[in-house]
């Protein structure tokens, strides 16, 4: 997607997707850090080899970085087959190895985060888990956007988060 700027200068939107298992909290939360980062560039989405809910504790992690998962839902990757993505970014092992074939130039990546939905303990030590892997995911996500930015400086513009 091609997209004019206020400078008249022009501008491709990549499309990225996230995918892990269950869509509920690794994923959903790169959702979320990427359009906190630098949504105006991206058209982003996350997806599930299975679909299930968000997970409670991911939507309260993001919620402590100011970023609302409340409205968010799980989906299947059946959804987006058929749609040309730029990026298919897997956070999950499980998803990376069922990843399906997408058409076109996609770009796959793979990144490997702890599932925090398995955190054993307290509440209070669960969430500590959530806020660990959003975190490392938040790390990883300005990685590859510096990187984005550095291989095309008129693409990718960082916001503070």
């Amino acid at each position: 997607m091609v997209s004019v700027h206020a400078e008249g200068s022009y501008m491709t939107t990549l499309r990225v997707l996230f995918l892990c298992t269950h869509n509920s909290a690794r994923s959903q939360m790169a959702e979320g850090l990427l359009r906190a980062l630098a949504g105006e560039r991206f058209d982003v989405a996350s997806a599930g080899t299975e679909a299930s809910r968000v997970h409670p504790l991911a939507i309260r992690a993001m919620g402590e970085v100011a970023i609302d998962l409340s409205g968010h839902t799980s989906k299947a990757i059946d959804a987006f087959l058929s749609q040309p993505w730029d990026y298919v970014i897997t956070v999950c092992d499980n998803a990376n190895e069922r990843c399906p074939m997408f058409p076109g130039g996609t770009t796959r990546i793979h990144w490997s985060f702890d599932d925090p939905s398995q955190a054993a303990g307290t509440d209070e030590d669960k969430l500590k888990k959530f806020r660990r892997v959003r975190d490392e995911i938040h790390a990883t996500l300005r990685a590859w956007l510096v990187d984005q930015e550095q291989s095309s400086p008129s693409s990718v513009k960082l916001k503070p988060v």
